[in-house]
């Protein structure tokens, strides 16, 4: 098997150990070159941040409120580790969401990715990410450039154009969305073009439906995916084996409660906590707001970094009931009032008529009763400013898909 760096085949207790000294010096750069991190972080030994456990007791910063953070402290909200005028590129994701790029090679380190997909020195790459506002283009390009492949700039849409290029020059890698992969060979297939010489792509920005990637493999396109992140760069890939999604070895991932900082068990949904090891922009543990679980045991490819399922959905459930925002963490502030409860889910339904109901699905330890039950409710209508019930659960009958809010309202 071909990898990329030593890096993906060191044994997992090498790897945490080289990764938590890493994280120690990151945080140090974060505290004394970030001023958000600085004030966040205030307090905080480095040194002590031995293990997973330490890490967890740092503050969660999330993505969702980057928007009003940077408002605050234009234009990275003081998370950057360097002054404006020493960065490569900047972008604006929909939001506005500012993101820095570093002056490194391959700063947001999609060549693994690539180079799991198949990508080698010498092939070319025809890049379908979009080059200006946001930095898809240029986390692709740059990756190509870093396994020694030439690029193709051929951006979004102008379909006849990408058919084109396609038939002209020759590629032998596809990178961009896999619908859009589609849409470029059905375009081929309408104007009589040669495309044969695709032979592999790395996709994301969008799900790979089984179906889809088993029409474009048809086509003699192997496609593996990817999970990136503009704020982030790389977070996840796939191998070959096609099971799971492989964590990249510039980041340590945790996957938590939503609307918590606080860890899940193994195979439970959770949300993505991304601390990356990146310099530059040093987020300490960054909450996507994506939803995932780990994967038990090593990757069969011989990559043994932790494995993850992939996206699964989005863990802000924020809701509005009755004219009020209702969020996951408000939600798991009521369960971390009351030691009993293990697992819960609010349920949000209309009843007969029309009218929003609310009800906390608890799993407890015990038998439920009408007093905790009157103490749960209170609890609720405390934090969230609304009346709600409470009903108590069988231990185990919960569903394990991230949810914590699950609105069921049904508009005619």
């Amino acid at each position: 098997m071909d990898f990329y760096d030593k890096l993906e085949t060191r044994d997992p207790q090498q790897r945490e150990a080289e990764q938590f000294a890493a994280l120690r010096a990151q945080i140090g750069n974060a505290q004394s070159k970030a001023p958000y991190f600085a004030r966040v972080l205030a307090g905080v030994n480095p040194a002590d941040i031995r293990d997973r456990a330490a890490l967890a007791k740092l503050p969660v910063t999330r993505k969702s409120d980057l928007i009003e953070l940077q408002k605050a402290q234009p234009p990275f909200a003081g998370m950057t580790a360097l002054p404006q005028a020493a960065l490569g590129r900047v972008f604006m994701s929909p939001g506005p969401m500012f993101d820095p790029e570093g002056k490194r090679a391959d700063y947001w380190r999609l060549a693994r990715a690539m180079f799991a997909a198949g990508f080698r020195a010498g092939e070319l790459v025809h890049n379908t990410f979009s080059y200006h506002f946001t930095p898809a283009g240029f986390m692709a390009d740059m990756g190509a450039h870093a396994i020694g492949c030439a690029v193709f700039p051929g951006g979004t849409g102008q379909t006849e154009m990408q058919v084109a290029a396609i038939a002209g020059l020759r590629p032998q890698c596809y990178i961009g969305t896999p619908s859009f992969l589609r849409i470029i060979l059905e375009k081929g297939d309408e104007l009589k073009a040669d495309l044969s010489s695709l032979k592999k792509a790395m996709v994301s920005a969008e799900a790979l439906p089984a179906a889809l990637r088993a029409w474009l493999n048809g086509r003699g396109v192997a496609t593996l995916q990817c999970y990136a992140i503009a704020d982030l760069g790389l977070v996840a890939y796939e191998s070959p084996a096609q099971e799971g999604m492989i964590v990249d070895e510039g980041v340590v991932l945790e996957l938590v409660r939503p609307g918590t900082g606080k860890p899940v068990a193994v195979g439970e949904v959770g949300e993505v906590v991304v601390t990356t090891l990146t310099p530059e922009y040093p987020l300490i543990r960054f909450a996507t707001g994506d939803l995932s679980a780990t994967l038990p045991g090593a990757s069969p490819c011989g990559r043994t970094n932790v494995r993850i399922k992939g996206w699964m959905g989005r863990a802000d459930q924020t809701a509005k009931v009755k004219g009020m925002f209702v969020k996951p963490s408000q939600i798991a502030d009521v369960a971390k009032r009351h030691a009993e409860i293990r697992k819960y889910r609010l349920v949000i339904e209309h009843d007969d008529k029309k009218a929003d109901r609310m009800t906390l699905n608890c799993e407890i330890d015990g038998a439920g009763n009408a007093a905790l039950a009157d103490k749960i409710t209170a609890t609720l209508r405390d934090v969230c400013n609304l009346r709600g019930e409470v009903a108590f659960k069988p231990a185990g009958s919960m569903p394990n898909d991230g949810k914590v809010i699950d609105d069921v309202r049904k508009y005619d």
